[in-house]
């Protein structure tokens, strides 16, 4: 078992010659499977399908239309707790991810960079999706800002809030079902906000078990097998429904075919897989790299605000929202997205192929930019909220 983030799987997979790949690709990033299947790295493998399964999760297919991969367990994102940190700090559970702006949760608060972990950055397209391009970004960077940390690995939210490191996470729903089912004092819950999709297993082109690898998927999309993922240390969410399944069910966990029928998100993995290296690298760029600054002016911003609070003024007010303006506004405008050329030159695939090292040099002068520009918002925009705050005395 070979245990890496999605990029680095799919780089390891391109680099192994035919004969020498791994059997298997599984993971929850739809759009990782897509690369795959367009670069011809899966094929089918046999008589696998689960017919106790639904055909769609919402709109979103459980299985590749032409068969190449298939659902093996659903995943939601949302919010895990450690009810002690909470019950300790006297801090309200959250319920929805604007909850997690307000400046009660400063610095109680962790996330994952979606360049190091796939299912982070299913989070964040989730939001993205939910809320628009500039709402979704100006959420997620006033989360940011709240944030404690922004950790190396996925693992790390999950275990740090089991631990009371943090307060709060914003995790895949396994990790916090997970937590909870083992004893950790801990909850989950999904926002509103959120989307059901796909986890996928495939078979990989050039495998070196091909026969067994077959035999291995059709056991996981199996019944039996399906029961297996209601494991406490499990903790996933089957493709079919409860009563289909041996193993019991635990109490009170979630019905995920119920939480994707109240979801406001549709889950567009087409639109998520063109703009992902915009999105990891603009996240990097403008909050992994300058998270001080970011923690710095979003702590400045709330006690401004807190003394505007109990003393309003006309003029602090005005600087406050000027100061919201500069900090968590994106720097990259929505428009971009939809010219061809700037989504082209943030395709690994095709800048290397197509423009070569140019194409390369231009996307790290644009990311260069990004970072300059956050670092300028961020100073002017403390700037700002200090004068508010001197202003609110």
């Amino acid at each position: 078992m070979l245990n890496k983030n999605s990029n680095a799987s799919l780089a390891f997979i391109k680099e192994a010659s035919p004969g020498q790949r791994p059997d298997i690709f599984w993971a929850s990033a739809p759009d990782a499977f897509e690369v795959l299947s367009r670069e011809k790295l899966l094929t089918k493998p046999a008589d696998v399908k689960n017919p106790a399964a639904p055909d769609k999760i919402g709109n979103y297919p459980m299985n590749d239309p032409d068969g190449l991969y298939y659902g093996q367990a659903l995943s939601g994102y949302g919010l895990m707790w450690n009810t002690r940190y909470l019950k300790a700090n006297k801090l309200p559970a959250p319920a929805e991810w604007s909850d997690l702006t307000k400046g009660i949760y400063f610095g109680h608060v962790a996330v994952s960079a979606p360049s190091r972990s796939g299912t982070t950055h299913l989070t964040v397209e989730a939001i993205l999706q939910g809320e628009g391009w500039d709402k979704g970004w100006t959420q997620l960077m006033e989360i940011a800002g709240n944030c404690k940390a922004i950790t190396e690995r996925s693992f790390g939210v999950p275990d740090g809030v089991n631990s009371g490191q943090f307060g709060i996470g914003l995790v895949i729903d396994f990790f916090g079902l997970a937590g909870k089912y083992s004893g950790f004092p801990v909850e989950f819950a999904y926002p509103t906000v959120t989307s059901v999709v796909p986890a996928s297993i495939g078979l990989v082109n050039g495998a070196k078990n091909a026969a067994d690898a077959n035999k291995f998927i059709a056991y996981t999309l199996s019944n039996e097998g399906q029961a297996l993922l209601l494991d406490p240390k499990i903790s996933r969410m089957p493709i079919v429904s409860y009563d289909k399944l041996q193993g019991k069910v635990p109490a009170g966990y979630p019905n995920i075919f119920e939480v994707a029928r109240k979801s406001k998100v549709q889950f567009d993995s087409d639109v998520a897989q063109k703009r992902y290296h915009v999105v990891t690298a603009l996240f990097d760029q403008t909050i992994t790299f300058r998270h001080k600054e970011l923690q710095a002016v979003t702590k400045a911003i709330h006690e401004a605000e807190q003394k505007l609070a109990a003393k309003p003024n006309a003029q602090a007010a005005e600087l406050v929202r000027q100061a919201r303006e500069l900090a968590f506004k994106p720097v990259v405008d929505e428009a971009l997205l939809k010219k061809p050329a700037f989504l082209d030159l943030f395709s690994k695939g095709v800048s290397k192929k197509a423009m070569g090292d140019f194409a390369d040099k231009q996307m790290a002068t644009l990311e260069d930019q990004w970072n300059s520009k956050a670092k300028a918002n961020y100073a002017q925009a403390l700037e700002l909220a200090e004068q508010a705050s001197a202003a609110s005395k």
